[in-house]
């Protein structure tokens, strides 16, 4: 699974020159620990182009209309093997597929009340993307359009730390993936963990549980201090 991942210092013109980005630039402001409910940046495929919008983490679908605290299940996540058949997933699998941009992730290890976060990166990439889904729906008058992260198997490094991994895609298989034209036998064979020998984990400050906390010390081993809440 992913239940945080961070932003960094990306750039604006990373994506625009990426995804060939035709709009005003999105304000990306550092992000080292985004939470699911949190808005984040995205890349999608809309009629005849690319674009980047900010939404909700955790997917909505395009038929809920009641309050989101009345959502009792969790989407920030979705497995990748079960994605296509399952009905909040169905739709935005098919059509409505996005790339999240990050630069890392955590994940945890250990017992209740003394877990270990860890940091995760991709080797010799500065950044790199999720594999998504999105949807969009209308609630009280207002538009929600969200998003969820695939997951997949573990390779050989996440299997130390946990059993799921989120699907991450090489640059080469993102306009494959956003393509809406893609069908399903297209782009199943990019669900897989990324080989291994990929990854690089490191502890991380145990302070990134607590949504508050903000900042790149985060990624590093240490306590937490209360004068760094935001």
């Amino acid at each position: 699974m992913c239940g945080r991942y961070a932003l960094g210092k990306l750039e604006w013109w990373i994506l625009q020159e990426m995804f060939k980005l035709q709009q005003a630039a999105l304000n990306m402001q550092p992000r080292w620990n985004i939470a699911p409910t949190q808005d984040a940046p995205i890349i999608r495929h809309v009629e005849d182009h690319r674009e980047a919008v900010m939404a909700r983490w955790g997917l909505v679908p395009h038929f809920w209309s009641k309050p989101l605290s009345e959502m009792k299940y969790s989407t920030f996540n979705a497995k990748s093997e079960t994605a296509a058949s399952t009905a909040s997933f169905r739709d935005p699998f098919r059509k409505r597929r996005c790339i999240v941009p990050a630069i890392g992730f955590y994940e945890w290890t250990g017992e209740k009340g003394a877990k270990q976060p860890w940091w995760i990166t991709v080797k010799d990439q500065d950044w790199f993307g999720f594999a998504g889904l999105w949807d969009r729906t209308e609630i009280e008058g207002q538009r929600v359009e969200s998003f969820t992260i695939l997951t997949t198997r573990p390779n050989q490094e996440m299997s130390q730390l946990h059993s799921r991994m989120p699907v991450i895609l090489r640059p080469d298989h993102y306009d494959l993936w956003l393509d809406p034209a893609n069908d399903r036998d297209a782009i199943e064979p990019l669900l897989t963990g990324l080989p291994d020998g990929s990854l690089e984990y490191s502890e991380a400050n145990k302070s990134v549980g607590n949504v508050r906390q903000e900042g790149e010390w985060l990624t590093v081993p240490g306590e937490g201090t209360q004068a760094r809440l935001v």
